[in-house]
């Protein structure tokens, strides 16, 4: 069985991997070009491809006549897409004789969409996990073949959640890929009614809304922190990074203002619509990251003063 994988990011990594551990015919890997914008702190499709002597691409569109064409040639029976960034055509999806296939980060029809791994912690969700469906024109659509689950807990930031979505993804392919070659694999109806989408996240979505909970705070900072752009707010003038915040147990009720640093030792408090928030590791733009109490002690930060 013949398969073109279009692959990206830690995810398209170990499926990739995990295809050629099963024996699969690989007979073109399709990937991106890195961002020279973006962190890159993921594994590199590209290089495992090579490695294993694969030919590997990397076109800025795969939904041109040339492309078509060049895939059409391929003769897949399977076309596999893995974190690959780019919506497939109709045209490609016909072209796998058996099935056209994505690998989704979320426990499907919850959470379809871009970023679903930064969503699902801003929304305070417990679970979360990954999805191989067959594909559609629409993304994250079609019938379900296999989910795997994931628990998160609080002490998940999206790296750390991540993490733990790359090995279910690894452990999911290993299951299914032989029963999708056997012509066993399951094909479960998505429950449409239950759908939820979300799209992507720009930098200035991190900005942090003091009249929030604290928890919807503490949930945004775990979200978007390191290795992604992080949450922040402003210190005359100045953009704060907050890279670290944990919720505080409220010991009286609150007077100050939201946004007002309420306490600098021995740990800088900042009021939020509920309990005050903790920030623990934060940054002030073009200097080095470092504890909340100690850039406190920096700038003479003192009790009243207000981040916006």
């Amino acid at each position: 069985m013949r398969s073109v994988v279009f692959a990206y990011h830690d995810i398209g990594y170990v499926c990739l991997q995990e295809l050629l551990r099963s024996g699969a015919t690989v007979v073109a890997v399709i990937t991106h070009e890195n961002d020279p914008h973006e962190e890159i702190w993921f594994r590199s499709v590209r290089e495992l491809a090579e490695a294993r002597g694969l030919p590997v691409f990397a076109p800025d569109s795969v939904n041109t006549p040339d492309w078509i064409a060049r895939i059409a040639a391929l003769q897949p029976d399977f076309l596999f897409s893995f974190y690959y960034r780019k919506i497939l055509c109709k045209e490609i999806l016909g072209m796998a004789k058996r099935s056209a296939l994505n690998l989704h980060g979320s426990l499907l029809p919850k959470y379809r969409g871009r970023c679903p791994v930064n969503w699902v912690l801003i929304h305070d969700e417990r679970e979360t996990g990954v999805t191989l469906h067959y594909m559609e024109e629409k993304p994250d659509r079609g019938d379900i073949v296999a989910q795997r689950a994931v628990p998160i807990s609080d002490d998940d930031t999206a790296l750390t959640l991540f993490r733990k979505m790359t090995e279910a993804a690894a452990l999911l392919m290993r299951e299914s890929y032989p029963l999708l070659l056997s012509g066993h694999a399951l094909r479960l109806p998505q429950a449409q009614a239950q759908a939820s989408y979300y799209g992507g996240r720009k930098p200035e979505d991190g900005r942090i809304d003091w009249s929030q909970p604290a928890r919807a705070i503490f949930n945004l900072v775990r979200a978007v922190t390191h290795p992604y752009p992080g949450a922040f707010t402003s210190w005359q003038g100045r953009r704060l990074y907050v890279w670290e915040a944990r919720p505080a147990p409220a010991t009286q009720p609150a007077t100050a203002a939201v946004g007002a640093v309420i306490a600098t030792t021995p740990e800088l408090l900042v009021q939020t619509r509920s309990e005050p928030l903790r920030l623990l590791r934060v940054q002030i733009e073009g200097e080095p990251e470092v504890l909340g109490t100690e850039w406190a002690r920096r700038y003479g930060i003192e009790e009243g003063g207000l981040l916006t």
